[in-house]
């Protein structure tokens, strides 16, 4: 799949689903029930336990037409390189770093890395960002994406943290082009709750972008 498909897969719907879990295997029932619920995009965090065999896993699962499969928590560019190897189409990290962005560029994989300023915003875009994660979404919130986008109107930004069922419509109509949902989205153990979450948080994106 080619970056721009990639890249549809998380603009498209507007939801990537943040899975972090305490294994591997709570991992994949979470990744499941969001795919059952109509998203296209997941990333597994590095902090879930043998994340690398977590991204294989359902990198093979999933064809690249069905979901794209993406790594975050990536704090280097040797994790960068570990997760791309094992199947992983999007890299995320907390901060922005050149090294990392360099090495995406590299083998054309998308890059999404955090900001919490304009400042940050802008290094990350001169880094090569493809998309800006706003972190942390639930200190920042709507209000913060509205202002940076009257000097950077360009800069193509998507929340994680502080995003939910009840906010997802203001993220949009603030100017997000996506947004990525952890807890929110994947807490508890009920496939069925979590599917039912994805649909629900799918529908309000839906609905901003009409407005």
């Amino acid at each position: 799949m080619v970056k721009l498909d990639i890249l549809q897969k998380i603009v498209g719907p507007g939801l990537v689903a943040v899975i972090r879990a305490s294994s591997a295997e709570q991992a994949a029932r979470i990744a499941d029930a969001c795919v059952e619920g109509g998203i296209q995009a997941l990333e597994v965090t590095y902090t879930v336990p043998n994340a690398t065999q977590a991204i294989a896993d359902l990198a093979k699962r999933y064809t690249t037409a069905q979901v794209a499969v993406g790594a975050g928590t990536v704090l280097d560019p040797e994790t960068a390189r570990a997760a791309i190897l094992a199947g992983a189409q999007f890299i995320a990290s907390p901060p922005s770093d050149a090294a990392t962005a360099r090495l995406c560029r590299r083998y054309q994989v998308p890059y999404l890395p955090g900001a919490g300023t304009a400042t940050e915003i802008i290094r990350a875009l001169e880094d090569g960002a493809d998309i800006v994660k706003v972190f942390p979404g639930e200190v920042l919130g709507p209000a913060f994406v509205k202002a940076v986008r009257g000097p950077l109107p360009h800069a193509p930004l998507m929340p994680t943290g502080g995003v939910s069922v009840a906010t997802a419509e203001q993220w949009i109509r603030a100017g997000c082009v996506a947004l990525g949902v952890g807890s929110e989205l994947t807490k508890g153990d009920d496939s069925k709750v979590i599917s039912a979450r994805a649909r629900q948080l799918l529908d309000a994106i839906k609905t901003a972008r009409k407005a």
